[in-house]
């Protein structure tokens, strides 16, 4: 795997500035397809649009990011779409690494679609993606105005956790990749990174001035406390949610939480 310098891309079928729902297939810089989703406010047209991206194994259609995508539309215009590898989206994926490209590729377009401000929200594997897209992409209209993290790692290889040493297992054994293609529904690239990318707490120093959000749960059986506590003091400038009850990701985000954080994503 490798982590190259995010580029430009081409909409395929994409109708003309609109605040309707609609779906399109966005092409990244590295030429993968990309399935994506706009859906308007419920509220009246706003200039803030969020771009909503999954954890590992999610996608576009799944009905955890439709229930969050649903919420969050309650504040602001909503783009979801599917990481590489996932739902409807070409390639395989780079578990993170060059997802950066397809965060990208989503912001690029929701600008394009008429909003002048882009806030970023992602979850789990889409947390990390965030964070260093927020680091890595300035200027090129693929930046976010806002952006949060919620259950993110801080580190990369971590397998502290049972449920970290079963995802480890997916993505780097064969039969692991067999499972997360026929029962996760999750196409994994094969091969190591080269180079390792940007972690996410070396990339949280490099995010400010633009506002971040760290949100964790307390009980996530992933990623332990340490993880967001750890790229909050890497940020130094930054806010910390730490979610009493809260288990992993979109799946454990309840609706009052969504809110929250469609208020912040809107405000900041």
């Amino acid at each position: 795997m490798t982590s190259e310098a995010e580029g430009r891309f081409h909409i395929v079928d994409v109708s003309s500035l609109t605040f309707r729902h609609q779906r399109a297939t966005l092409r990244t810089d590295d030429g993968v397809r990309i399935e994506a989703v706009y859906e308007p406010c419920t509220a009246g047209v706003t200039e803030t649009v969020i771009v909503l991206a999954h954890g590992f194994t999610g996608s576009a259609d799944r009905p955890a990011v439709r229930r969050a995508a649903k919420t969050l539309a309650r504040h602001a215009a909503v783009v979801t779409f599917s990481f590489r590898g996932h739902g409807r989206s070409g390639g395989r994926s780079t578990v993170g690494d060059r997802e950066v490209l397809d965060l990208t590729a989503a912001v690029r377009w929701a600008r394009k679609l008429g909003h002048t401000r882009v806030a970023t929200v992602g979850f789990s594997m889409g947390g990390s993606v965030v964070l260093r897209h927020a680091a890595l992409e300035r200027g090129t209209g693929g930046h976010t105005d806002a952006v949060a993290a919620v259950s993110a790692p801080a580190r990369w290889y971590y397998r502290g956790t049972p449920s970290m040493r079963r995802v480890h297992w997916v993505i780097t054994r064969p039969m692991g990749r067999l499972v997360g293609r026929y029962g996760l529904r999750t196409r994994i690239h094969d091969q190591d990174w080269d180079p390792v990318p940007l972690s996410p707490v070396e990339a949280v120093p490099l995010i400010a001035p633009t506002p971040l959000l760290i949100v964790h749960g307390d009980r996530d059986p992933y990623f332990p406390v340490d993880h967001p506590r750890m790229l909050a003091a890497a940020a130094g400038d930054g806010e910390l949610w730490l979610e009493r009850g809260m288990g992993h990701a979109e799946n454990a985000a309840g609706d009052e939480l969504l809110a929250r954080l469609g208020d912040w994503l809107t405000r900041r």
